[in-house]
């Protein structure tokens, strides 16, 4: 057991796959302690023993962070996972590519320059978002192995889109199309193959979701809402997490990458633009679902269809009126999650939930 100091310890760690540079200090400029130990959990927990009491620890976001923060957040007063991306526009110069060392994190953290990662409370949450991130890479992954088919048809003079070679019967008429070299047919052959597989990945991630979805009560409650199926419902829920970490919508739609940050230079104009350190996958599932409702704009329990059309009426630029119709559907979303209740197309805009 460690002893309890009147100072506050900062510990802050550089891991890799095999070993993790640990650095603890009080202040900036006082004297720093050092380790470099395997990166094993009994190895860690063993270094973060021996440090002083109260002790604050931080280490980078990244594929071991989940790993780490819940094996050693009982090791520590306080654990920060933070945001690489931010300790890198703080830290580094200009003409510096060198990466943060433990040394430097540990600047940053006494400094509270550091920006924390939202993590999942629960190890049940932590493995539904390790699927649903695994589904968006491997939606990439289909896309990739879609564009190098395309590409290669196209250097024979053969433009194709990928619903030409999504089945069998498109496969036999474009292989028709290509010259008839032995070559030429294998190597399409073996394109088709990957594109294959990434189709049966993603297929298969895409019904692990839906199935994790029936078991969301909050997913199933939002399925009521156009434009939000399973597998949107389950990204949102997942990288979202809880409703609670939002203290406005306007901080919700900022998270969501649908909402305008004012910036300015100097004493030139401010401008307004949309926020991009944002979540990927959410703001594309957020924009997608918008899009779905835009085009089912007949839809009488669609009410956010409608608003879109008159806000083009009214002379709004269509990616504005679809950021709207964004903005909309992520209240609705938010406040069916906290209050518990259910979806009423009536209650969207009258109801003032926009």
């Amino acid at each position: 057991m460690s002893r309890r100091s009147s100072k506050v310890h900062f510990i802050a760690m550089d891991t890799h796959g095999t070993t993790t540079s640990i650095c603890v200090k009080t202040t900036m400029d006082g004297p720093a302690r050092r380790w470099t130990v395997a990166t094993t959990i009994s190895a860690l927990r063993e270094v973060l023993a021996q440090v002083e009491r109260p002790r604050k620890l931080t280490f980078e976001e990244g594929p071991l962070a989940d790993w780490l923060l819940r094996n050693l957040q009982a090791y520590a007063d306080e654990t920060v996972v933070c945001d690489p991306r931010r300790n890198a526009l703080v830290a580094k110069e200009s003409d510096k590519d060198d990466p943060i060392d433990a040394e430097k994190l540990c600047d940053l953290f006494i400094g509270k320059y550091v920006k924390a990662v939202h993590h999942p409370e629960s190890r049940e949450r932590a493995v539904i978002k390790q699927v649903v991130g695994l589904y968006g890479q491997q939606v990439k992954v289909k896309v990739r192995a879609a564009n190098q088919v395309i590409g290669y048809c196209k250097r024979w003079g053969v433009v194709v889109r990928e619903g030409a070679f999504a089945k069998a019967p498109g496969r036999a008429v474009l292989l028709g199309r290509l010259p008839e070299e032995p070559t030429v047919q294998r190597i399409l052959g073996v394109l088709l193959a990957g594109y294959d597989q990434a189709v049966q990945q993603v297929q298969a991630l895409k019904r692990e979701l839906a199935r994790q979805a029936k078991a969301q009560e909050v997913v199933v409650r939002w399925q009521a809402v156009p434009g939000i199926g399973p597998v949107r419902g389950m990204i949102l829920q997942s990288y979202l997490d809880t409703p609670w970490r939002f203290k406005s919508k306007q901080a919700l739609w900022k998270y969501l990458g649908i909402g305008l940050v004012r910036k300015q230079s100097g004493n030139g104009p401010e401008r307004l633009s949309v926020e991009r350190e944002c979540n990927r996958s959410l703001k594309n599932a957020i924009l997608g679902a918008a899009e779905t409702v835009i085009l089912r704009k007949d839809d009488v329990a669609n009410p956010y269809g409608r608003r879109f059309e008159s806000w083009l009426k009214a002379g709004l630029m269509r990616r504005n009126a679809r950021r709207n119709v964004a903005r909309a559907l992520a209240c609705t979303l938010w406040g069916m999650w906290k209050n518990g209740g259910v979806y009423d197309p009536g209650k969207v805009f009258g109801g003032g939930g926009a």
